[in-house]
């Protein structure tokens, strides 16, 4: 069956709006069928690279990402990815991102998972849309959670950050800027209340 497209763009970035990355044959080549809220369209790339390429978007690798999600979570194969934790967009693969056949999902937009078949599952979206993944209902689940638990411990180190930041900002208020000309003894001070714990 022919696949049909609203439209077609040469480059592409994830957004808020992403829902899935899904691979099609396209001639000879394999292209990325995007999936938004309310449009779909074809990018002449491979999900993968629609996925590198986003996250140079916001400032980071594909690597990189990568890495971090193995250490937060020690997992080694299929990670999950936060192209932009500060948006919420949390990716996952529904196989090796190596492979032509690799869908990658928003965990923000999926509301709920049917099994179809042994090697079949129907994911469901927020705007009613659906999609049929070639992979098991448990390896959806799986991802699922391992999404969600990378999107807990970055939000926790995230809410960390910033509480930090707030009483450093506090405590220089207190002090009117005048610490600032002291930069020692605020180091000094936010040592001893455990600041520099990590």
């Amino acid at each position: 069956m022919e696949e049909r497209f609203i439209n077609q763009k040469e480059e592409y970035e994830i957004s808020p709006y992403t829902f899935a990355i899904i691979p099609v044959e396209y001639g000879y080549k394999t292209y990325s069928k995007i999936i938004e809220y309310n449009e779909e369209f074809l990018i002449p790339q491979k999900p993968l690279d629609v996925i590198k390429t986003s996250c140079k978007f916001f400032g980071s690798s594909f690597d990189g990402r990568c890495e971090g999600t193995k250490e937060l979570l020690n997992i080694s194969h299929k990670v999950p990815i936060a192209i932009d934790p500060a948006n919420d967009l949390f990716f996952f693969p529904t196989t090796s991102p190596l492979r032509d056949t690799c869908v990658w999902l928003s965990y923000e937009h999926i509301v709920s998972r049917i099994r179809l078949a042994p090697a079949k599952t129907q994911v469901n979206f927020r705007n009613k849309q659906s999609v049929v993944i070639s992979v098991s209902y448990n390896i959806i689940e799986n991802q699922m959670l391992r999404t969600a638990l990378l999107k807990s411990k970055l939000h926790q180190k995230m809410e960390e950050t910033h509480r930090q930041t707030n009483h450093l900002y506090s405590y220089m208020q207190v002090n009117d800027g005048h610490s600032a000309f002291h930069p020692r003894g605020i180091l000094s001070e936010y040592s001893r209340n455990g600041f520099d714990k990590h």
